[in-house]
């Protein structure tokens, strides 16, 4: 059997922050994602995902894209970030990769994900 992945809680940015899990099944149910770790958040009236996921390499964590590309519905490019915002069963999500790292904001909408999205990149190293 595949190995847990690891708690990546610690790149989770703290503010809003309710609980975070590991996942050790596919990301989103993705089948071409990897377990991760999920953070859920409270900001006010506003609740959301962050996720993220240690890729064994950049180049891996950039190869996902097209994949997340297909499986969001009406996904468009966000070019400051190389990631993609779209739809994913009635719920917003932006995903992004980062190094070596895959990671993603999911339930708000693309203003709000975008500097959720910033202060989570910030975090990752």
């Amino acid at each position: 059997p595949k190995p847990k992945p690891a708690d990546e809680s610690r790149f989770l940015p703290k503010a809003g922050l309710v609980e975070s899990h590991v996942v050790d099944t596919p990301l989103l149910g993705k089948s071409f994602m990897p377990g991760g770790t999920i953070g859920h958040y409270k900001v006010g009236k506003q609740e959301f995902d962050e996720f993220l996921a240690k890729m064994p390499s950049a180049q891996d964590a950039a190869f996902t894209l097209p994949d997340w590309s297909k499986a969001l519905g009406n996904a468009t490019l966000v070019p400051s970030f190389g990631g993609y915002f779209g739809d994913d069963g009635g719920k917003p999500v932006f995903v992004f990769p980062k190094g070596s790292w895959v990671a993603g904001v999911v339930g708000l909408p693309q203003k709000e994900a975008d500097l959720q999205a910033r202060s989570l990149a910030g975090m990752l190293q």
